[in-house]
């Protein structure tokens, strides 16, 4: 039974996905619902079976029970080759017990990327993150035009899911549009779920 958190989950490596998660968390919170944020582990073959269960820093990793119990999901990954990154696509691979049960069924879902350059694919990696979530039936949400930063922003954005880019060597910070929409994306999964619960 859905729980009334709404878990925003990324995976990050130069923490531009993680700030992001951040201001989309501030979002939720908000508008008075709990959030939980959580992050995956890396990926290397030689090691998938020593990841520790808890990170040595920042937020926890997700369990499946995690998103099992998930009132709405924010979900959140750097560009990598017009995709989402491994770390988080594994972690989605391990969720067919989820879609057998028809757990996530019905629930409100977004998702959010960072990319080093602004045509480095972002675009096509939200689509990417939708895939998983449309075969688990999730209601899929993105950002209306009536986000004004949306038609000004300079470095980020989409109609698909808010945006970053970070710059050739990731020193781009995330620019005040940027913020502004993350935390409407935020704002208006936390205004579906309440939505969703009437």
């Amino acid at each position: 039974m859905a729980t009334d958190y709404i878990l925003v989950l990324y995976y990050s490596k130069t923490g531009h996905t993680k700030e992001m998660a951040q201001y989309i968390a501030q979002g939720i919170q908000q508008m008075g619902l709990s959030v939980k944020l959580r992050t995956v582990p890396e990926v290397f073959p030689e090691v998938q079976t020593a990841v520790p269960s808890i990170p040595e820093q920042g937020d926890l990793y997700c369990s499946v029970t995690d998103l099992q119990n998930c009132a709405g999901l924010v979900l959140g990954s750097p560009t990598r080759f017009g995709n989402m990154a491994a770390p988080l696509k594994y972690f989605l691979e391990q969720t067919t017990g989820l879609w057998l049960s028809g757990a996530l069924q019905g629930k409100p879902a977004s998702v959010f990327t960072s990319s080093g350059a602004m045509h480095g694919g972002q675009e096509s990696t939200l689509l990417s993150m939708y895939l998983p979530l449309l075969h688990h039936g999730m209601l899929l949400m993105g950002l209306p035009n009536s986000e004004s930063a949306l038609s000004h922003t300079k470095t980020g954005g989409t109609p698909y899911g808010v945006s970053h880019v970070s710059g050739a060597r990731h020193d781009l910070p995330i620019s005040d549009d940027e913020k502004s929409l993350c935390i409407a994306q935020g704002e208006r999964m936390a205004k579906l779920v309440l939505q969703l619960k009437k």
